[in-house]
């Protein structure tokens, strides 16, 4: 299938979670994970009419803005490690991994006076040791200490489940996730409006959109492998 067939398959997968949840369907974006796949590839998911972009390789993130870098909206995935912040800040919008006070105070000292970076915070809400991430007892005290950068805005937060062959096994995770999201808002920081949640992956986006997924990154089931 190419890249086109999938994205309508999968648009009409997104369309029926919503409509049987009564949610609204234009709060939902898809970001196009392209890791694994060529710069060609990529161009044909813009082709597609797809605009937000995910990488998490700092090596084919600069390649693939580089060359396609008008074409969408480039959102970094992946950890980021502080020594590589310079070759991402002032290109890609979205960072989705930002987990540590050393990587926000990188960003915030590589842009300019009247950039942003739109981040995430990540949160390791299932625990487990292989993933990033903040636990979710320590991440209100990490959004406020993200009140010295001004050029941080958290504009949501992140977290990766564990696959499981049986999705409905990470509802718990997406929604302990939102309930984490609604006490941040609590807080009205004018840095940290917090309103957006990147969760949900190929095998498990209709339960991350069931529970209020507004970034879903979908790789393989979107562009394949190559």
């Amino acid at each position: 299938m190419s890249v086109k067939e999938r994205l309508s398959t999968l648009q009409e997968q997104i369309d029926a979670v919503c409509t049987r949840c009564n949610l609204d369907i234009s709060k939902v974006q898809i970001v196009a994970v392209t890791k694994y796949v060529s710069v060609e590839t990529t161009a044909q998911a813009l082709d597609a009419g797809l605009v937000h972009i995910g990488e998490n390789r700092t090596e084919g993130a600069v390649q693939k803005w580089d060359e396609l870098g008008e074409r969408g909206i480039w959102h970094f995935i992946g950890s980021l490690q502080t020594r590589k912040v310079k070759q991402i800040v002032g290109k890609y919008e979205y960072l989705h991994s930002l987990d540590r006070l050393s990587l926000a105070k990188e960003v915030d000292k590589r842009l300019e006076d009247g950039q942003v970076m739109k981040c995430f915070v990540q949160v390791n809400v299932s625990g487990e040791e292989s993933k990033s991430g903040l636990s979710p007892k320590e991440v209100i005290p990490f959004i406020q200490d993200l009140g010295q950068f001004k050029h941080i805005e958290v504009v949501g937060l992140m977290t990766m489940a564990p696959f499981y062959d049986d999705p409905e096994l990470t509802r718990p995770i997406f929604r302990n996730l939102r309930e984490i999201r609604d006490e941040v808002q609590l807080l009205n920081l004018d840095y940290a409006p917090c309103k957006e949640l990147s969760m949900g992956m190929s095998n498990d986006f209709t339960v991350a959109i069931e529970e209020g997924a507004t970034f879903i990154r979908i790789g393989s089931a979107l562009v394949g492998k190559e």
